[in-house]
């Protein structure tokens, strides 16, 4: 809910689903998350207020927040890692692909990001996960995917692996896995049978690692720029970058 210029950044998330074709959104919380979920609810007291102070735009804009798609929600109890967010919402979701937006990566671009690996998805028949080039040091922050990149299209990564935080020398490309998933639900089946790792936590790297065995799974180059708002220098970087 931290704001980036003006509006919190999950909302820079939930606007690039539905931009991408999304119809129905699930957003998972925790504890002490309500904040959330009245964001993107309707206040009629507030509307009211709003309309008998004539303030039309700040109105529209109320009301726009809370008709901006269907929006579900889901708790995860406890904080068990990536993987088992994913999980939480596997009833919801369905036997169907389904897309992964991580709201601290924010992405700005002509076309969506979703967008574009949603067409690679439809393109080639995998699950699809955003990659940005990371040259030198910098890499070990980031999972790294393994494999080679398409004859035909540059930005289409064909994985056979990935590493998470490798040493720069040990890296196995300069691929880098950021904060946007297109899945298939096969996906849920191997999360539940993936052990937790450190601290305790189910990661989705690992139960994509199993996916591999199963299924093509590809990295995509999308075009646009990204912030990390997850950190203080990206968060500053975000706000100059959204703000022009």
């Amino acid at each position: 809910m931290l704001a980036l210029v003006d509006k919190p950044i999950i909302q820079y998330g939930v606007e690039e689903a539905i931009a991408s074709g999304i119809e129905h959104i699930i957003i998972v919380t925790g504890r002490g998350k309500g904040a959330i979920e009245d964001h993107f609810d309707h206040s009629f007291e507030l509307d009211a207020a709003l309309e008998r102070s004539g303030k039309t735009e700040l109105l529209a804009v109320s009301r726009g927040v809370s008709s901006l798609a269907r929006i579900s929600y889901v708790r995860q109890k406890e904080p068990l890692g990536l993987g088992h967010a994913v999980l939480c919402a596997k009833n919801l979701v369905g036997d169907e692909p389904f897309a992964v937006i991580l709201p601290d990566d924010v992405i700005e671009s002509k076309v969506p990001c979703l967008k574009q690996m949603l067409d690679v998805f439809d393109e080639r028949g995998g699950s699809v996960l955003a990659a940005q080039t990371v040259e030198g040091e910098g890499i070990s922050a980031y999972g790294v995917l393994a494999g080679v990149q398409d004859a035909v299209d540059w930005r289409i990564f064909n994985c056979t692996g990935m590493v998470e935080k490798p040493k720069f020398a040990d890296a196995p490309s300069n691929q880098a896995i950021v904060g946007r998933y297109v899945l298939t639900p096969l996906v849920f089946e191997l999360l539940e049978k993936t052990k937790p790792g450190a601290g305790g936590e189910i990661q989705l790297t690992d139960g994509i690692k199993a996916l591999l065995k199963r299924e093509k799974v590809f990295g995509y180059t999308f075009e646009g720029k990204r912030y990390d708002a997850g950190d203080k220098l990206g968060m500053l970087q975000a706000t100059v970058g959204v703000s022009r």
